[in-house]
């Protein structure tokens, strides 16, 4: 009785329009067809759907897929590059339907909707072997899905010279890695690129001589040569209950997926100063904030100072599309400059097909890369205030991401929107603006004042 519902339910709901939907995302299949079940004509209208709505998202190079339930629709939006497109608007009667199809394909319970779940689907596409992420949240409508988008491959057409740096913090992040010993930092919010940066990272040290061993939740790109543990969280197990195991696996090099916590923190920082180079990531709003969340955990600020070799902030900003960036001078972006200023053209898209008339297409890394000085170590001990931190490691000479958003701009890479809007509107920047325009001929740039 209940499936001459449930399939009557999905009748219906293609007489609402499915089949319409199923048309504008159609394009050739080239999904595994193992994925596939074969059902009724209905469960196959849904499971086009879905399989047609994967490959236009992987067309787009979406990183992300959101299924939203409302009051009277079914919305879909892709992530592209960082921001949020509204793509379909389809019948209400479809989420069911969709989210169980989906749930199949990621081994979750069908029956369960008033509790979150988390799952996976591994498929190929086009040649391309691609790792869902699937996470379901009740709402007052329904359930409401995100599809994290990896592509498997991708990582192997990543270097560090291929990672953004700019040549002043590309030597910096060469010299750390160079290190036999000590703990470098990625820092940066979700989806800033930091597990990009590991996973490149420990590609360039890779090699027969060393031992490389991973601790991830979960694993998100697998690295040949590379021994890679996954935390099995159902069992109760942390970062910390693997990394006492691991560091008797005689490592040379080891990457924590997150530091966390406490125990996490510590057993890092001991393995750093114990003969072993550690790649974690935390999240903080800027490099010299790493230090300070540290310390915050309650890590002993000695051990601090004597095992972190640097930290490495990063933002993503958009990139200019090649095919449509046109030159703007910085006063069309509404900024105020000196009279006498050499106006520097600054690129300002007006979007075609090629970006989906955007502007812009693919996206590139702002850094921020603190090294440890002695000076800088001698205020960690002090426990001086993040505020103060930040102004002597500018003094040291670390580059401000503001900076580096603002050179890339100068270069065509982005737009001052896009570093502002990475960055925010604060005081350093907008002086930056004003100063930083007036620049040689030969086109370096000044921007000492940002």
């Amino acid at each position: 009785m209940k499936q001459c519902q449930s399939l009557s339910t999905m009748a219906e709901v293609i007489k609402l329009g499915v089949s319409a939907v199923v048309d504008e995302l159609l394009a050739p299949a080239c999904c595994d067809k193992s994925q596939i079940n074969e059902g009724t004509d209905a469960g196959s209208q849904v499971i086009e759907l879905v399989n047609n709505l994967f490959i236009k998202a992987v067309q787009e190079e979406a990183s992300d897929i959101h299924i939203e339930p409302f009051q009277d629709r079914t919305q879909i939006r892709f992530r592209v590059d960082g921001i949020l497109h509204q793509k379909f608007q389809l019948p209400k009667g479809i989420l069911n339907p969709l989210v169980s199809r989906l749930k199949v394909m990621a081994n979750l319970d069908i029956t369960e909707r008033r509790l979150p779940q988390d799952g996976r689907i591994e498929l190929k596409m086009s040649n391309i072997d691609l790792d869902l992420r699937i996470s379901t949240v009740p709402t007052i409508f329904g359930e409401k899905v995100v599809i994290r988008i990896f592509n498997k491959e991708q990582i192997n057409h990543y270097t560090l010279e291929k990672l953004d740096f700019s040549p002043e913090n590309y030597r910096l992040v060469k010299s750390f890695l160079q290190r036999p010993y000590g703990l470098l930092l990625v820092t940066g919010p979700t989806g800033s690129g930091k597990t990009t940066t590991l996973y490149t990272a420990l590609k360039s040290l890779n090699s027969a001589e060393k031992n490389i061993v991973t601790v991830e939740d979960p694993v998100e790109y697998v690295l040949e040569g590379v021994n890679q543990t996954q935390i099995n969280t159902k069992a109760g197990a942390t970062f910390s209950t693997y990394l006492r195991s691991i560091l008797r696996q005689d490592p040379d090099v080891i990457m924590i997926g997150e530091i966390r916590d406490l125990d996490t923190a510590r057993i890092a920082v001991r393995a750093a100063t114990t003969g072993h180079l550690v790649l974690s990531t935390m999240h903080t709003n800027d490099a010299p904030g790493a230090l300070n969340r540290l310390i915050d955990m309650g890590v002993e600020p000695f051990m601090v100072v004597s095992s972190l070799l640097g930290v490495i902030a990063q933002r993503l900003v958009r990139r200019v599309c090649k095919h449509c960036r046109e030159g703007r001078q910085i006063s069309d972006v509404k900024y105020t400059l000196p009279e006498t200023a050499e106006i520097q053209q600054f690129s300002n898209p007006p979007g075609c097909i090629k970006c989906n008339h955007t502007g812009y297409r693919g996206r590139i890394a702002l850094h921020e890369v603190l090294k440890m000085t002695p000076f800088l170590q001698k205020l960690v001990l002090q426990q001086v205030s993040a505020a103060a931190l930040r102004e002597a490691a500018l003094k040291e000479g670390m580059i401000p991401m503001s900076r580096d958003g603002f050179n890339k701009a100068v270069q065509g890479l982005t737009t001052i929107q896009e570093v502002l809007r990475v960055c925010g509107e604060d005081n350093r920047l907008l002086k930056g603006l004003k100063a930083a325009v007036l620049w040689t001929k030969g086109g370096v740039l000044d921007g000492s004042s940002l």
